[in-house]
């Protein structure tokens, strides 16, 4: 993650691999052809199936069993408190989001919600903020970009991070350096606690999955992107369907990413 230069490489991979979109070869031949619309903003899709193949293949032999027994071996609460120690260090970056967006008034309730759990909420482990009236944001770089003006760019499926918007994308290093995990000095906690994360987010989409009907590259990311297109406009667009009561326990920012 130190070094993205293989993040902007693949970037400008995906931009050249296609000037046109075509059927895609997972389609291609099957019962779907007929129904299949190319998507405006996936103009790589078939590029973008064959990596989200590999994603699922990996997801399918190593993620999805790990997250199985982590959640299978630990209890509901250290599962919770793990949830809310990764959200409380992603408060720095929604404060320095929110202020780069001109909403002081959001960076000052990140500000107040990282001191009250930091402290009140033993390193984070404990929410405290929330039930005080101080729920958490939803902002990332890639978000700041859109508000500055920068189009969204392309939807593009990358190794290991998945479906993202491009700014979406080249947004990921500057959230990473956004992060106290990033000035770990010693390489195997660093690594080990960004793999406690990403199992602990895996174990929270099991039961979500469950929901994914017909194909499940077009539902994720058309899921996903009404998700974003919902965070970029903060939640102008109506009610969020992704944010009911059944889902309040995990990051949709992460469930349309892999």
């Amino acid at each position: 993650m130190k070094k993205a230069a293989w993040l902007l490489v693949l970037l400008l991979l995906l931009t050249g691999c296609a000037a046109q979109q075509e059927i895609p070869e997972s389609v291609e031949g099957s019962p779907e052809e007929e129904e299949w619309e190319a998507h405006p903003r996936d103009p790589f899709e078939n590029w973008n199936r064959r990596v989200f193949a590999f994603n699922e293949t990996l997801d399918a032999w190593i993620i999805k069993p790990t997250a199985k027994g982590y959640k299978a071996v630990t209890p509901q609460f250290a599962r919770t408190g793990v949830r809310n120690f990764f959200n409380n260090l992603r408060e720095i970056s929604q404060f320095t989001n929110n202020l780069l967006q001109v909403k002081p008034a959001a960076a000052s309730k990140d500000a107040v919600r990282f001191a009250l759990n930091t402290t009140l909420g033993l390193a984070g482990f404990l929410d405290v903020a929330t039930p005080l009236g101080l729920p958490r944001s939803q902002e990332d770089f890639g978000q700041t970009l859109s508000v500055w003006g920068v189009p969204e760019g392309p939807y593009v499926v990358l190794p290991v991070f998945g479906g993202q918007t491009l700014t979406h994308a080249v947004s990921l290093p500057i959230d990473y350096r956004l992060n106290p995990m990033a000035y770990i000095d010693h390489p195997y906690i660093e690594y080990s606690l960004w793999g406690v994360y990403g199992i602990q987010v895996r174990s929270d989409l099991l039961e979500a999955e469950q929901l994914i009907m017909g194909d499940r590259y077009s539902f994720i990311r058309d899921a996903y992107l009404q998700r974003r297109t919902f965070l970029i406009n903060d939640g102008k667009m109506g009610a969020d369907p992704f944010l009911d009561d059944d889902f309040d326990d995990f990051d949709f920012d992460d469930a349309f990413s892999d």
